[in-house]
């Protein structure tokens, strides 16, 4: 709430472009000046200065509201509560959609469908609220370049036909979404932190951040002394941040995250992407001391981060081409598992499929085990990347990751990690 711009304090324009002339623009800004400092900055009487204290102070201030209230507003008006998926299985079991005022984040391994999911929320954001839209514009924070202007349109086309009869419609959509191709921490808490009058003055009402994590993970190594506190501080930061712009505008925002492997001992494993070749090992890492830890693929950045998301959805792989969503975590749905698959239009829930073949992993979200790449799948991947008798994977591994090779030789499967690795990895020359 201290990040509340001054304008909306109910300042006098004069007082807040002068302020603004001392880089002083928000409540937090403003209160964290001595009463000397404001008087001379103002040029207003020590008993004004105290007035102004008092209102900015009410401004940014959590007011105060009952349970009964919360519930009369959402009823009064539903569509401002929820952002619809058009997924409907989906909305009936998180009570109508995308959950307005709070964070929702997607997590899965590459190539599930996070990005597509995100550019299908923000074609559904601009629609009219009479068609389950928001009637708004989206903000879309992209850190790994992945957001894609054709695809956009070809969702957009192909999921509602009848709507974006003409190009010029779907060219009205495509400008109601502004990108922004943020690349490092500094610059996307910079830009979330600015947020607040873009959202006024362009009609916001979907935040898009894909993802969180990608930045996250490049630039800080845990394994450093003191760069997990200062990941913690900027995850913290940023989530804060986040949450305020949701609640205070009553809007969705949509966070997507990675994967990492977690190990038996409880570290987590520093796989940022996954290739094909991780993809069949996954399950098992490696210690520092080249000692095999079992394991499992879980979401990235920590327990503490899940804490700060109220709903929580995995996307995994089942079979090709199906893959499974979960609602891991939300504050208002059981755990739940559905089937889809990725077509033109986005994606699409596969309503007619046995929705019973699923596992939950304890009570806790963090931990909750994801699905990388089934057995079908792997033999797939072998016959097209493998040669008939011996061959290698190509090595895509990163730190400590495992990968695994068949050996016709001893009829089995071979792992290392990265260090036990042999130093020729390639053709025929491997034995």
């Amino acid at each position: 709430m201290a990040t509340k711009k001054l304008r909306r304090a109910r300042l006098s324009q004069e007082l807040c472009e002068r302020l603004s002339r001392h880089q002083i623009t928000t409540c937090q800004d403003f209160l964290c000046l001595s009463l000397l400092e404001l008087m001379k900055v103002t040029g207003q009487s020590y008993y004004d200065v105290q007035k102004l204290l008092c209102k900015v102070s009410r401004a940014c201030a959590p007011k105060m509201q009952t349970a009964y209230e919360m519930k009369l507003r959402k009823s009064l008006d539903h569509s401002s509560a929820f952002l619809s998926t058009t997924l409907h299985s989906l909305d009936q079991v998180l009570h109508g959609g995308v959950p307005c005022g709070s964070l929702t984040e997607i997590t899965s391994p590459p190539g599930c469908g996070k990005t597509q999911f995100c550019i299908m929320l923000s074609v559904l954001a601009t629609l009219p609220v009479s068609m389950g839209g928001l009637d708004g514009a989206v903000i879309y924070i992209d850190t790994e370049s992945a957001f894609s202007a054709e695809r956009l349109i070809e969702i957009a086309g192909n999921r509602f036909p009848t709507y974006f009869d003409s190009d010029e419609k779907l060219f009205c959509m495509t400008r109601s979404i502004h990108l922004y191709r943020e690349l490092t921490c500094g610059s996307v808490l910079k830009r979330i932190m600015s947020l607040e009058e873009e959202i006024i003055s362009k009609k916001v009402k979907l935040i898009v951040i894909d993802s969180v994590a990608s930045v996250v993970r490049k630039e800080f190594d845990t394994k450093l002394q003191g760069n997990l506190a200062e990941r913690s501080n900027f995850l913290a930061r940023g989530a804060s941040v986040l949450k305020y712009l949701a609640e205070e505008f009553s809007m969705p925002v949509i966070l997507t995250n990675q994967i990492t492997t977690s190990l038996s001992n409880g570290l987590a494993n520093q796989a940022d992407l996954v290739s094909p070749a991780d993809d069949l090992s996954l399950s098992e890492g490696a210690s520092g001391s080249g000692k095999r830890e079992s394991g499992c693929v879980t979401a990235a950045l920590g327990n503490t981060w899940s804490h700060s998301v109220n709903t929580r959805l995995i996307l995994q792989y089942q079979d090709l081409p199906t893959r499974q969503l979960l609602v891991a975590k939300s504050p208002v749905a059981p755990f739940s598992a559905f089937f889809y698959t990725i077509e033109k239009s986005g994606l699409v829930l596969q309503d007619g499929m046995d929705q019973t073949n699923f596992t939950w992993e304890g009570t806790n979200p963090a931990l909750q085990t994801i699905r990388v790449r089934n057995s079908a799948l792997k033999d797939t991947l072998l016959d097209a990347a493998l040669p008939s008798t011996i061959g290698v994977l190509p090595w895509a591994g990163r730190g400590s990751e495992t990968a695994e090779i068949p050996a016709s030789r001893a009829g089995g499967w071979y792992s290392w990690s990265q260090q036990e690795a042999p130093d020729t990895m390639t053709g025929s020359n491997f034995w």
